[in-house]
């Protein structure tokens, strides 16, 4: 793994169109049931993200292609279970792994709508609660209107830290102190996230 995502940066180095759309495609991947607990998106944005202060990369166009991907992830998936309605939830692919569809249901029937904004930073979760949410009924409004500020948080909390290790390497300590309102901000997303994985972890999945 380390490998290919060496070669994948050395080649989005001398391709910056490329590595937007690799941004793009890993925070929409991540956001697909099933598929979302398979691929490394996460690792991927950090990883690309590090090419941000040596200028190959701009961190706006970064955080754009991040955030649209998972707005368009998340939108598919939430409109998917929508549409669907429950019987998908027990359907193929997600029948695959009852585990995690019975403790995303049972997490988002307990935490209703704050669970669209805490499962966006808690991994084996994150592609299951759209597709619930859209499954059971959450009103369009209502989804979106917690989804999108939670994207907007989720992807500066996965772009940063690639920017900050890369400053680290680049410059001198004494430079470090202008990061760390950001480093502050990641570290405060991580406790977050923690906290949402253990109360998902603690949810027991009904029946």
């Amino acid at each position: 793994m380390s490998s290919l995502l060496d070669s994948l940066v050395h080649f989005a180095a001398s391709h910056p169109g490329l590595a937007y759309l690799a941004l793009f495609l890993a925070a929409l991947l991540e956001a697909v049931p099933v598929l979302g607990s398979l691929v490394p998106g996460s690792t991927v944005i950090l990883a690309l993200s590090a090419l941000i202060p040596g200028g190959e990369i701009s961190l706006v166009g970064a955080l754009a292609s991040a955030i649209t991907g998972a707005l368009i992830g998340d939108g598919a998936a939430y409109w998917t279970g929508h549409r669907a309605q429950r019987r998908i939830l027990s359907a193929w692919p997600l029948s695959i792994y009852p585990d995690v569809v019975a403790r995303a249901e049972a997490f988002f029937l307990r935490y209703g709508t704050w669970a669209v904004l805490f499962g966006r930073f808690v991994p084996p979760i994150r592609a299951f609660v759209p597709i619930t949410a859209g499954a059971l009924q959450m009103t369009p409004a209502r989804f979106f209107a917690v989804d999108v500020p939670a994207i907007l948080l989720w992807a500066p909390a996965h772009v940063l830290p690639g920017v900050l290790a890369a400053t680290a390497l680049e410059r001198s300590h004494a430079s470090l102190h202008h990061w760390l309102p950001v480093l502050a901000g990641v570290v405060g997303t991580l406790v977050v996230a923690l906290w949402a994985y253990r109360r998902w972890k603690s949810v027991e999945p009904s029946g």
